[in-house]
């Protein structure tokens, strides 16, 4: 077997399989707390690889890594059962059914959390200064701190970036501390087209630290979660074309290149791919959790469920219109790059 596709089954079936394995653990975690009967909790759909009973509940195995479920007493249909899922509170069935989609989120974050502790932050202390750059031509030396970039103060990398950024292609003035004393250094970043970026040409020294690893990891999902939100202004200004969107086929081929790379690589694609499918199920799409929710809310309003036969109509709507698009983008667009 080449060694790409291998790497890309063996770094697909991680990837689905963790991802799915925490949203539906969130799923069944809350329902125990709540009371819920659980009768059976799959990974992966299809055939039963393997299954075993404790206590109540079905442990079940399935063939194909594509997706997973938690059958709760009630949930499709109405049971007398008192630990049905249709029997308690609406409040607990709205946290049982956003606990798959909490989790996903829990998991993008510990990624990047990893990610961050991993290549360790750029302090606001030069490392190198490179030739011939802005850097250099203003003098800043190895070991000096920056503490402010017009007139701001800098306390790592990150902040530093930012400032220049925004001043663009306009001087900037720098605060350095050398050997104890402060100084000031006036320069204009150069624009590199490789980074598309302005930069003033020197590295930083990295430290690692857990707790900023963590916020890292937090602004990080955040900034996946935006990414995406950001399709709408896209289509707004009239600039969405369908070739934006991946289907299965190029999610997997995604995976198995950044697998390739190494683990680190493979960490990162478990937060982005895990950011994504909380950020998808939680579309008020029928079927899909934000559709379970949705319908929960206006339960709640109303003080009563919507009937069984128009949420399972509306339901079959949904699976329907998420098997269109997925065909649909898998045959126009994932079959369409795989051959170029």
């Amino acid at each position: 077997m080449p060694f790409n596709l291998l790497t890309t089954i063996i770094g697909s079936v991680i990837v689905f399989s963790l991802v799915i394995f925490l949203h539906e653990l969130g799923h069944f975690t809350v329902a125990k707390l709540c009371g819920v009967k659980v009768n059976e909790f799959s990974i992966g759909m299809g055939p039963k690889l393997f299954q075993r009973q404790r206590g109540e509940t079905k442990y079940s195995l399935r063939a194909l890594p594509v997706g997973g479920y938690v059958a709760m007493e009630g949930e499709e249909e109405n049971s007398e059962d008192l630990r049905s899922f249709n029997n308690v509170s609406v409040l607990k069935r709205i946290a049982i059914v956003l606990a798959g989609v909490f989790m996903n989120f829990v998991l993008a974050i510990i990624c990047f959390s990893i990610l961050f502790f991993y290549i360790g932050f750029g302090t606001n202390i030069i490392d190198r200064v490179m030739e011939n750059s802005p850097a250099m031509e203003a003098g800043l030396k190895k070991n000096d701190r920056i503490l402010k970039v017009n007139n701001i103060e800098t306390k790592d990398l990150l902040s530093i970036s930012r400032e220049i950024e925004k001043s663009g292609d306009e001087p900037l003035s720098l605060e350095i501390l050398r050997d104890g004393k402060s100084s000031q250094k006036t320069l204009k970043a150069e624009y590199s087209k490789e980074e598309n970026r302005f930069l003033l040409g020197f590295t930083a020294i990295r430290q690692r630290n857990l707790f900023n690893a963590i916020g890292e990891g937090f602004n990080a999902t955040k900034g996946v979660v935006k990414a995406i939100f950001s399709i709408f202004d896209i289509i707004k200004e009239g600039k969405f074309s369908g070739e934006m969107i991946s289907g299965p086929i190029g999610v997997i081929s995604i995976i198995g290149q950044e697998t390739s790379k190494g683990i680190i690589y493979l960490i990162q694609i478990i937060g982005i791919i895990s950011a994504n499918l909380a950020v998808m199920n939680l579309l008020p799409i029928p079927g899909l959790d934000g559709g379970k929710f949705a319908l929960l809310i206006i339960e709640g309003i109303r003080g009563k469920a919507i009937s069984q036969k128009v949420e399972a109509n509306l339901t079959m709507i949904g699976y329907a219109f998420l098997l269109s698009l997925m065909i649909y983008v898998t045959i126009f667009n994932d079959l369409g790059r795989l051959f170029k």
